[in-house]
């Protein structure tokens, strides 16, 4: 239904960066709210970030805010992420998805049941 394919992931150093791609498979992304989300080794996924449909509204959670952002180009069918200052505690498989527009007003990332996930990109930040 709703597939991505994510990539742009890889191994990088406390304090490097990395950007990250969300590719929409079989469908234009164009209409809809995109989100990131983030499972770290031991943890349940997370909410990272998000983007409206036209770009004029993003947020952040608490953890990420500040160090990354979130950027899409609906020409290319395609969204960004991008990771700044990284620490080790943001190793992990990153994915996304569509998401209600309520993650751009809230702290609660809802990805649409019609989608699915895909297979996620690894970031593995260590010395």
């Amino acid at each position: 239904q709703l597939q991505f394919v994510e990539s742009g992931g890889g191994l990088v150093q406390p304090g490097g960066s990395l950007k990250l791609s969300c590719t929409a498979s079989g469908f234009r992304l164009d209409s809809y709210t995109i989100g990131w989300f983030r499972q770290a080794p031991g943890k349940e996924r997370e909410g990272l970030s998000c983007i409206s449909v036209r770009s004029t509204n993003t947020n952040h959670a608490d953890s990420v805010k500040g160090r990354f952002g979130i950027s899409r180009d609906n020409a290319k069918n395609t969204v960004y992420l991008h990771l700044n200052s990284l620490k080790p505690e943001d190793t992990g498989v990153y994915y996304c998805a569509a998401v209600d527009s309520s993650c751009l007003y809230g702290s609660v990332w809802y990805p649409l049941r019609r989608g699915s996930w895909g297979q996620g990109t690894q970031v593995t930040v260590s010395s």
